[in-house]
C-alpha cells in the first residue's frame, strides 16, 4: 500500500541533509486534477520522483499518488502563502534531498467584467498565480543551487497576451507572470536553473469545461479547430526538463494566432 505524507503543521524549519538518490525530483503545484495531474503523471512515467502539491483537493491529490506510485510524495500547501510554502520546501528537501524541477501550475480565476470586479477577488487572483509563483520560486531556487541546478516551468495563458473579457485578474495575473519569467530567468541563469513559461491553450480541463462558452469561442478561434489536450502539455513540459540551454521562453502550446 502506498504510503503519503501530508504536510499540515511543521513547527520548526529545517533543512536536513540527506542522501543525494539518483532519481531526479520535480514538484508540481495544483497537481490534484487537470493539467497539473497530467503533468505529475507523466514526471512520474518519466523517472522522476513527484512531489504533488495540493491545497483543497486532498482526495484528488490521494488518487494521483496512487497512480505514480512509491515515488510520490504528497505536500499540502497554499501556494500563496510564503510560510507554507517555505515549509513544504523544507519537506521535499528533507524527503529527497534535491529539487530538480518545479511545475508551478497552481492558479484559480474568478471572472467577472472589471467593473464589477471587487477589490478582495482581484488581491485573491493575484496572491495565488502570481505571488504563488514568485513565493515557490523563491523557496526552491535555494535548493535547485544545492542540487547544482535546475528548471522551473511557469503555467501562464493565452489570456495572459491577449486579454479577455471578463478576466480582468487573472489575465494581469498571467501576464505579470511572463515578467517574472523573464527576471528569473535572468537571475538564476548563473546558478545552472533555467526558467520558462507555458501557454497551453484551453483545454477540456475541469475549469475548462466549467465555461462552454468560452471552450466554444476558443475552439472557433483555433486554426486547426481544435483544443489543446493534458497530456500533449504534460509531454512538453517533460521534453523541455530534459533540455540544457533553453531559458527564458514562452512557448504558446495554443492554436489560435497570438
Amino acid at each position: 500500500m502506498l504510503k503519503c505524507s501530508y504536510i499540515l503543521n511543521l513547527k520548526e524549519r529545517k533543512i536536513l541533509p540527506v542522501g543525494i538518490g539518483s532519481r531526479p525530483v520535480a514538484v508540481v503545484t495544483g497537481a490534484s486534477r487537470g493539467l497539473g495531474k497530467e503533468i505529475a503523471l507523466t514526471l512520474g512515467r518519466s523517472g522522476y520522483n513527484v512531489a504533488i502539491n495540493y491545497l483543497a483537493s486532498g482526495d484528488d491529490a490521494k488518487k494521483t499518488a496512487e497512480e505514480i506510485g512509491e515515488n510520490a510524495f504528497l505536500v499540502k500547501a497554499d501556494v500563496g502563502d510564503i510560510k507554507q510554502v517555505e515549509r513544504m520546501a523544507d519537506a521535499v528537501y528533507k524527503k529527497w534531498g534535491r529539487v530538480d524541477a518545479l511545475v508551478n501550475n497552481a492558479g484559480i480565476t474568478k471572472d467577472k467584467l472589471l467593473l464589477k470586479t471587487s477589490e478582495e477577488d482581484w488581491d485573491e487572483v493575484l496572491r495565488v498565480n502570481l505571488t504563488g509563483c514568485f513565493n515557490t520560486i523563491k523557496a526552491f531556487s535555494h535548493i535547485m543551487i544545492k542540487s547544482k541546478g535546475g528548471h522551473i516551468i511557469n503555467i501562464s495563458s493565452y489570456s495572459g497576451v491577449k486579454g479577455k473579457e471578463g478576466q480582468a485578474a487573472y489575465s494581469a495575473s498571467k501576464a505579470a507572470l511572463l515578467g517574472l519569467t523573464y527576471t528569473a530567468a535572468e537571475e538564476l541563469a548563473e546558478y545552472n536553473i533555467r526558467v520558462n513559461a507555458l501557454l497551453p491553450g484551453y483545454m477540456q480541463t475541469e475549469m475548462g469545461v466549467a465555461a462552454k462558452k468560452a471552450m466554444d469561442k476558443a475552439k472557433a478561434e483555433s486554426i486547426s479547430g481544435s483544443l489543446s489536450r493534458p497530456k500533449e502539455v504534460a509531454e512538453f513540459v517533460a521534453y523541455i526538463l530534459r533540455t540544457d540551454n533553453i531559458t527564458g521562453q514562452v512557448f504558446s502550446l495554443d492554436s489560435r494566432i497570438i
